[in-house]
């Protein structure tokens, strides 16, 4: 039986699982659809990686990626983003749809979008699965203010095998996920 998805009344976390998410960057698919025609989508790595993939798929675009990232390359968690690699190329003179699975401040995504008009876009929307802020993305799929705990993140490898990912284990223990 499928796990139901819910956010915990308790600890404020959305545990989402690959069912939930595919529907949300399904329908963020269909929402950009009907509303913007991108000729490149382009997804922030490495989470956004994910539904931008999806949404380019669904959108028959080229899809590319941008490295935007508070913790990339650092031994501890940044205070803002940065971004550690160049807009694609492909974005110049193009349309570009730029995709990350979550949005609270709007940095990140801030960050992407003057990076892609900088390579050269004549236009950039943003698209998110979680708006979780106030920043407004052009396109979201769902808004919450719950903590997201992603399907990805639920579980790391270590020493070959699956565990729970100790970033999450306490909110995965209450939430019973």
């Amino acid at each position: 039986m499928p796990r139901r998805t819910s956010i915990d009344p308790v600890t404020g976390v959305l545990m989402v699982d690959w069912p939930l998410f595919g529907e949300l960057s399904r329908g963020l698919a269909l929402r950009v659809a009907r509303q913007y025609a991108p000729d490149l989508v382009i997804g922030i790595a490495t989470a956004g990686v994910v539904p931008g993939a999806v949404v380019a798929a669904m959108l028959r675009r080229d899809f590319h990626s941008i490295l935007v990232s508070r913790t990339y390359h650092a031994e501890r968690v940044r205070e803002t983003p940065a971004v550690f690699s160049e807009a694609p190329a492909q974005a110049r003179g193009r349309r570009v749809l730029i995709v990350d699975e979550t949005c609270d401040s709007g940095d990140t995504l801030r960050l992407a979008v003057a990076s892609v008009l900088h390579a050269g876009a004549i236009e950039v929307r943003t698209a998110v699965c979680f708006r979780t802020g106030d920043y407004e993305p052009d396109f979201h799929a769902l808004a919450t203010e719950a903590a997201i705990v992603l399907p990805w993140d639920r579980e790391v490898i270590v020493d070959g095998a699956l565990v729970p990912n100790p970033l999450y284990r306490d909110a995965m223990e209450l939430s019973g996920g």
